[in-house]
């Protein structure tokens, strides 16, 4: 057993070395092989023996049925956002006007997946995602095979660190060559590649995929007699931690803007993907003074780059129809590299947008990816033109079924109820994760399905179970998959009002209108037996999106289809929490207008929604409060005229306590 644990501490030390420190001392590539074979053998004859810090636990194999919950003991919050130089300042006059002459660190953002890493005794105990920054997801199996990760650290303490876990760019362009070779869809780009990595029930697929984590914030840090952030990044990595070498401390605003420009010009030249610069105030004192809102500490703020713009040809314009039988135009490029994503289309909105900016095929376009996650066509580059390309005319036919289309608004409609295309779309919003959320109904299954003639209406998806041997026929389905895919089905009948609501797809009903009419009305009969001028009279319900579900529970085919779904057993009644009626704010509507001095109005808005109250982005008769900033604009002058209250951030600070 002494020379088990030998060869245990000796590949670990040389682990840590070469994953860590990126700096192997220790063994050959040699030697190492040998004592990992060693191990293995010991471990074969010896199981009674195998420890928790092995190193053959970073191999994968563990297999789970579904992901626990885990509940963060301090909540995971996110960063607020600041985007130039103007917003930076505003955060660092923020910090000085609490009375704090600020140092502060400049760290990398990186573009990844967050974590949350627990120890015991010095042992890794739990690993979870940030989730909903209070719950998150038991991914201990996958992050036991980051080699990043000890195990063991180097004291036996008890402790929380948090950090990113990432895909590297030459890991991702290793793996796309070898899913290329095997015919399998290549990952999109290291961020995606990496969350989807994580969330595998089979550790030994995370496991394949070399994932790697940079750790970088201590939650409790006062527990361990630590001052400052930078000394707690250094506690970590004297633990055994991988901590990103590229931060500064820094003793002025003037030298953050420095570093981001600095790690701009480094950004592609950089082994991982970065989409910005973490600022945080140095001292942890000033942490504690400054706090944190609902949803940010005030203490901290991550700059995000801007988005990449790129230029390249526009092949074709393609024609698509939605669920709701809008018709899209849709740009067919030259694939070219956006921010670590190829790109080969992207949305032209609709003929307004078309023709406001004159995209014509042939042109070259300049292309950005909004958020640095939708592809958009910015505008046309000009100078290339020739005046060859023919100019943007849209179809007044369906792409699809050939029938008239119908123009409502800015967009163009296909309005015929057996548009093959429509129907699919309408499948497949069904099913999305946002709406009913039945896990294995992905968009080519539902196609397939559709033209295999199992499904064709939304209640044929709760007859599925009826094509459970045809479905074993086919490629990809075996036992566990078609039980999986049946309980989740199952499943989602019992989801709330407000999921049906929006997945059923009336015009103009998206998730949180959706959730405000469930509400209101708490089951779906007394919605169909509503009129307009009641809904009308909902707080955030206007005019169009009244008569858009009046129309909807107009059409005898509509109500069939709800029929029908009572009786496959579907829910129908509203299950969610009461809305709260102990506050000034409870069921009231706010307009928030101009730059509040101290918060974001992100900030304000989660404040208020917290508290029961509604935020519009328009001032109008069913406004209750306005909450106005610096540099208001007409949404200010249009609340003088109605006669609306109007608070500055003084007094909102002082109704919310």
């Amino acid at each position: 057993m002494d020379r088990y644990n030998e060869l245990v501490e000796l590949i670990n030390k040389a682990n840590y070395e070469y994953y860590v420190l990126d700096n192997p001392e220790t063994l050959t590539d040699q030697e190492y092989d040998n004592y990992i074979r060693e191990i293995y053998v010991i471990e074969d004859e010896h199981p009674e023996w195998v420890r928790d810090d092995s190193p053959t636990k970073k191999i994968g194999g563990e297999i789970l049925d579904k992901f626990e919950k885990v509940t963060h003991k301090i909540p995971m919050m996110s960063l607020a956002d600041v985007f130039n130089e103007d917003e930076i300042r505003e955060f660092d006059a923020r910090i000085k006007k609490e009375g704090i002459n600020p140092e502060y660190v400049c760290e990398l953002k990186i573009d990844g997946l967050s974590v949350s890493l627990r120890y015991e005794d010095g042992k890794l105990v739990t690993g979870a995602t940030r989730g909903d920054g209070v719950v998150g997801e038991d991914i201990t199996h996958n992050v036991k095979t980051i080699k990043q990760v000890p195990l063991k650290l180097s004291s036996d303490i008890s402790i929380e660190v948090r950090g990113e876990i990432y895909m590297s760019k030459a890991t991702l362009e290793r793996l796309n060559k070898e899913r290329e070779l095997n015919g399998e869809p290549l990952l999109k780009n290291c961020r995606n590649a990496a969350a989807g990595s994580v969330r595998q029930l089979d550790s030994s697929v995370a496991a394949k995929r070399g994932l790697e984590v940079w750790i970088y914030h201590l939650p409790d840090p006062e527990d361990y007699g630590i001052d400052t952030h930078l000394d707690s990044l250094k506690f970590m990595e004297d633990l055994g931690f991988r901590v990103n070498p590229n931060n500064r401390k820094v003793k002025n605003i003037d030298e953050v803007l420095d570093f981001i420009e600095e790690m701009g010009e480094k950004r592609e030249s950089l082994p991982y993907d970065i989409d910005g610069v973490v600022i945080k105030v140095d001292n942890l004192d000033d942490h504690e003074k400054l706090g944190n809102t609902i949803r940010y500490p005030k203490w901290a703020c991550a700059y995000k780059f801007p988005a990449q713009v790129v230029q390249t040809k526009l092949k074709d314009i393609k024609f698509t129809v939605g669920r709701t039988g809008q018709v899209t135009p849709n740009a067919i490029l030259e694939p070219v590299m956006v921010m670590g994503s190829l790109i080969s289309k992207a949305t032209l909105h609709n003929e307004e947008y078309c023709l406001t900016k004159d995209i014509r095929i042939g042109d070259t376009v300049r292309i950005i990816k909004a958020g640095d996650v939708i592809p958009r066509v910015e505008s046309v580059v000009m100078e290339n033109r020739n005046d060859t390309q023919p100019r943007f005319v849209m179809p007044d036919t369906c792409p699809m079924c050939g029938s008239t289309l119908i123009k409502k608004d800015s967009n163009y409609y296909c309005v015929n109820d057996n548009c093959d295309k429509k129907d699919i779309e309408s499948l497949i919003h069904f099913a999305s994760r946002d709406t009913m959320n039945i896990e294995g109904l992905g968009d080519a299954i539902i196609e397939d399905f559709y033209n295999l003639g199992y499904l064709k209406t939304i209640p044929d998806i709760y007859k599925l179970y009826n094509y459970t041997e045809d479905l074993k026929l086919l490629e990809g389905f075996g036992n566990k998959s078609i039980n999986n895919l049946l309980d989740s089905i199952e499943a989602s009948k019992a989801n709330s009002l407000e999921k049906l609501l929006f997945a059923i797809g009336i015009r103009h009903i998206g998730k949180k209108t959706a959730k405000i009419i469930a509400k209101h009305y708490k089951n779906i009969d007394s919605l169909i037996n509503t009129d307009e001028e009641t809904l009308t009279n909902i707080r955030d319900v206007g005019d169009i999106i009244a008569k858009s579900v009046i129309e909807y529970f107009n059409n005898s085919k509509n109500i069939e289809m709800i029929n029908e779904l009572k009786k496959l057993g579907l829910n129908m009644e509203y299950l969610g929490e009461e809305e709260r009626t102990d506050t000034f704010f409870s069921g009231k509507t706010f307009v928030l207008t101009g730059t509040l001095p101290t918060m974001s109005r992100d900030e304000a808005k989660a404040i208020i929604e917290s508290l029961g109250g509604n935020v519009s982005g328009s001032v109008s008769k069913k406004t209750d409060v306005v909450i106005a900033g610096e540099a208001t604009g007409s949404k200010y002058t249009k609340a003088i005229e109605l006669g609306i209250t109007i608070w500055d951030e003084e007094k909102f600070k002082e109704m919310i306590g």
